[in-house]
């Protein structure tokens, strides 16, 4: 009989209970707090946001279906039981592996965060594959900020057809282009077209919603190609059915204001005049990664992902983790699974160290299948072996999603509005403002200085004895 070898407590240099930083608010991040609840352990989860984002219903935010408090609860609220977890906000720019530190900014405030373990699960952003200047016209779908903007310019695009005067302005403002045949774009694709054809097509008096033009691109040959061939090309007929022209083997090679260039395969170049594009094609780990793969040697990939041990951990740092979006192992996909699965296991190799017990076996993902709505009651699924389609895959499809929505609340009031949309025809959420249109090319071009001169957030704490308050004694 044999048995395991022990290992000796990890304990803290500082002499106080095991400080575990966490970096990152989303299904990694979350999961690995919410699984070290119970262990003797200080836990800071520096989140770039204050909210936890549900990234997978982000097109629903944006086609007016699920408003974003939905979809992204505070992160503090989520936690709010957990004794043994803090909450900070912050963007991570620095990591000093030698130090063991972690340091934060928000409006020109450095905090420096000291850890005996790390969970890095900063998530990864767009990629537009090196021509950044598209992001100016075609906005991803990566955050809410992304969601609220796209619904302000999808709805506000039907707004401004019907004050057009000529028949090409209209055509122009409704021709919706979704750059991406993966399922974030087949999904957005497919909402448009229901937002068209059902919600919006007794609304307008000048204009008729249902003639709205929803292209759908991909450089590649295939839609949904992570799905195999035979759901692909269902997923592609359907997408025609519900009125999206699925065009293939189409590459991006320039966007403006106005519409968007294609180049075909056999090369022949041609334009497509829309006002709306939306780019769901391709992503970029957070820029972390090359800072630790700079300090421990690890490679790191073209989209920015840390080649990871079988552990999950980098190489020569058993105290570090990255987990999610930002690693690199075994070609696994940047999905939420993926992110879920390593973040528990990170924090159960934590406690296992910290109780001087031997680690678990390397890190083993467990695929659950993936899963993409096409339209109103018609999704495709995909669980290994067994892959189907139709009114069953989105029964399924709605139930797993609604099983991860965070919060008791949440899930009610998302119900309610899948009702509202999916059985009726309207949709509770269609507020757009001139700001969630704009806001961010104006913050681009504004620059990060006025962020602590428009809020009132200072660079350097004051002294104590200061009155910074601008008050004249009495």
């Amino acid at each position: 009989m044999t048995t395991s070898p022990v290992r000796e407590p990890a304990a803290p240099p500082h002499g106080g209970r095991p400080r575990v930083v966490i970096i990152g608010s989303g299904f990694g991040g979350l999961f690995a707090a919410q699984r070290l609840r119970k262990a003797d352990v200080d836990i800071t989860l520096i989140g770039k946001t204050s909210h936890h984002l549900f990234q997978p219903l982000l097109y629903q935010v944006a086609t007016g279906i699920l408003s974003e408090g939905e979809i992204a609860p505070s992160t503090r609220e989520v936690l709010r039981r957990q004794a043994n977890a803090r909450v900070v906000l912050g963007e991570v720019v620095e990591i000093d592996l030698a130090a063991r530190t972690v340091t934060s900014t928000v409006l020109g405030r450095a905090t420096v965060h000291p850890y005996d373990e790390l969970i890095v699960a900063a998530g990864a952003g767009q990629s537009y594959f090196g021509n950044d200047r598209f992001a100016e016209f075609a906005p991803g779908m990566k955050s809410i900020d992304d969601a609220l903007e796209l619904r302000g310019r999808i709805f506000g695009a039907f707004e401004l057809a019907e004050l057009a005067e000529s028949q090409a302005e209209i055509d122009r403002l409704l021709t919706f282009v979704i750059v991406g045949a993966g399922p974030t774009g087949v999904e957005m694709a497919g909402q448009i077209a229901e937002l068209a054809h059902r919600t919006l097509r007794r609304d307008f008096r000048h204009i008729d919603p249902t003639t709205a033009r929803v292209v759908l691109l991909d450089a590649a040959p295939a839609v949904l190609p992570s799905f195999g061939e035979k759901l692909g090309d269902r997923a592609r007929r359907q997408l025609g059915q519900t009125g999206v022209e699925v065009q293939l083997g189409a590459m991006v090679t320039d966007v403006d204001a106005d519409g968007i260039e294609i180049k075909d395969a056999d090369g022949h170049v041609r334009r497509i005049q829309a006002a709306t594009k939306i780019w769901a094609a391709g992503v970029q780990a957070c820029g972390l990664g090359r800072l630790l793969g700079e300090q421990s040697g690890a490679e790191v990939d073209r989209a920015g992902r840390v080649a990871v041990q079988p552990d999950l951990t980098l190489p020569g740092h058993p105290e570090v983790h990255v987990v999610g979006d930002m690693m690199a192992l075994d070609k696994l996909p940047g999905v939420a699974q993926v992110a879920i699965q390593g973040g528990r296991y990170a924090a159960d190799q934590i406690m296992r160290r910290l109780a001087g017990k031997a680690p678990k076996p390397p890190f083993q993902y467990h695929d659950k299948g993936s899963m993409a709505t096409i339209s109103r009651f018609h999704a495709v699924v995909d669980l290994g072996k067994l892959k189907f389609e139709g009114f069953l895959a989105w029964l399924m499809w709605l139930a797993l999603h609604l099983f991860y929505i965070v919060g008791f609340k949440s899930r009610v009031t998302t119900v309610l509005h899948w009702l509202v949309s999916f059985l009726g025809r309207g949709r509770s959420q269609r507020v757009a403002t001139q700001q969630q249109v704009y806001g961010r090319l104006a913050l681009e071009h504004l620059g990060p200085g006025w962020e602590a001169s428009k809020t009132g957030g200072p660079k350097v704490a004051p002294p104590a004895d200061e009155d910074v308050t601008g008050r004249q004694s009495a």
